[in-house]
């Protein structure tokens, strides 16, 4: 995928680099418009995952950052072509879990789903938070900490791609117990309605295992994690051409609180 430009800007958080990227076989009912702009990418379908935890301290096995993690894509073949990879791997004997799940998997299943969704298109757009740069206000509970980068990553990575008088369902990994999957799901309604102008959306939280383009986004969050954590760019690499955003949130800071 070619790089058709590099947009700078400035947010209240400070400086965000991203790339857009050339148009990759848009589905004729989704174009909107004759401009290039907006030609570039009309979002149908945004999946999102999170890695990392909502613990702040640096105790071992907890994650240095958290990472909103989202795939925008206009078509769901790709969660066919994983579906079919599944029952291709039980008739190969192979050893799988109930779902794709990239931390869990071995690395001969992961190298097989990485070929498979290559073979697809669609976009990944990532906000990375260094935990111990947030202020206490700001992770004083998990809902206001998961609201604050959602909020920069749709007005930056997504909003400004949505054409308007456009539909887009937003589909994300459900996670905490049946309270917090509710306030999660007001908070993101809340700043779609911040920062998608013009356009339809709807918010679907759901568990990883019912929805394959779901495990699409966790393999994408799960790559992007391994290359802030533990600089490893194997996976990253592999879609490091299907990233049209990836912002550090505080990379300017300078304070860490803990």
């Amino acid at each position: 995928m070619s790089l058709l430009g590099k947009h700078l800007g400035n947010t209240a958080a400070g400086k965000y680099v991203f790339f857009v990227a050339a148009p990759v076989a848009l589905v004729p009912p989704t174009r909107v418009g004759d401009s290039p702009r907006e030609a570039i990418l009309v979002a149908r379908y945004l999946f999102a995952d999170e890695a990392g935890c909502f613990t702040f301290n640096r105790n071992q096995n907890v994650s240095r950052y958290f990472i909103i993690c989202t795939v925008t894509t206009n078509d769901l073949k790709v969660g066919d072509a994983l579906h079919n990879l599944r029952h291709q791997l039980v008739w190969e004997r192979a050893q799988i879990g109930d779902f794709f799940h990239a931390t869990e998997e071995k690395q001969a299943i992961r190298d097989r789903v990485f070929k498979t969704i290559l073979e697809h298109d669609f976009e990944i757009q990532a906000t990375v938070c260094e935990k111990a740069k947030a202020q206490p206000q700001v992770r004083a509970d998990k809902a206001r900490f998961y609201k604050y980068p959602w909020f920069y990553h749709l007005k930056h990575g997504i909003a400004p791609h949505i054409p308007e008088n456009s539909q887009l369902l937003v589909t994300t990994a459900s996670l905490g117990t049946k309270k917090e999957r509710l306030t999660f799901t007001n908070s993101l309604d809340d700043v779609l309605s911040q920062t998608v102008r013009g356009a339809k959306w709807v918010v679907d939280f759901r568990p990883s295992q019912t929805d394959p383009c779901l495990q699409l986004a966790d393999y994408c969050a799960w790559a992007v994690q391994r290359k802030w954590e533990r600089n490893d760019l194997a996976s990253y690499d592999l879609v490091r051409d299907r990233i049209s955003y990836e912002y550090e949130l505080w990379k300017h800071g300078k304070t860490l609180y803990y």
